[in-house]
């Protein structure tokens, strides 16, 4: 696998290297040893999928509060995703950041999101599915949400008027 760092402190692009051949191709999506070669101590105890039937559907901006904080390794699988992270870590140097990059079933790429860091997606295709592998597990009394369009962060999604759950649309605006 190959780990490249993005703009936001502790959180890695993570690509796949293909072995192909004129039946396809093998790849690793995941191994203890290289996560820890690069810091990156993700003790794996769920694993979640999303399923989106239609094009423009937003799901974010979700994150879990201490002590239930969780690292996040995702994948689309199926389809095509924008992803965005945005950093709500106070003591960050990139707090208040986000950055934005394109996971599809053809590119193979994973986002590593560290935990607290919000989390969302716009699906880009129809019937898009991403897979999550996540360090803790679900608990809903310390789930968290920024609505995905708040003025302070001016997250630029690529599908204008989202597929948005009542709970995404009641988020409410970031407080520090």
């Amino acid at each position: 696998m190959k780990f490249t760092e993005t703009a936001l402190q502790g959180a890695y692009l993570v690509a796949p290297e293909r072995i192909e051949d004129e039946r396809g191709f093998f790849a690793r999506t995941f191994c203890r040893r290289e996560f820890e070669t690069h810091h990156l101590n993700f003790n794996l105890v769920q694993c979640s999928v999303s399923f989106n039937r239609q094009r423009g559907t937003l799901r974010g901006m979700h994150y879990q509060s201490a002590p239930h904080a969780e690292t996040k390794l995702v994948r689309c699988i199926r389809g095509a995703i924008y992803d965005v992270i945005l950093d709500v870590r106070s003591q960050s140097p990139t707090f208040g950041r986000w950055i934005s990059t394109v996971l599809s079933a053809d590119n193979g790429l994973m986002l590593y999101v560290p935990e607290g860091v919000a989390h969302g997606f716009q699906t880009l295709e129809l019937e898009s599915e991403i897979f999550y592998q996540i360090s803790e597990f679900y608990a809903p009394e310390h789930g968290r949400g920024i609505r995905w369009n708040d003025p302070a962060f001016a997250i630029e999604w690529p599908i204008v008027n989202p597929i948005l759950s009542m709970r995404d649309r009641m988020h409410p605006a970031f407080v520090r």
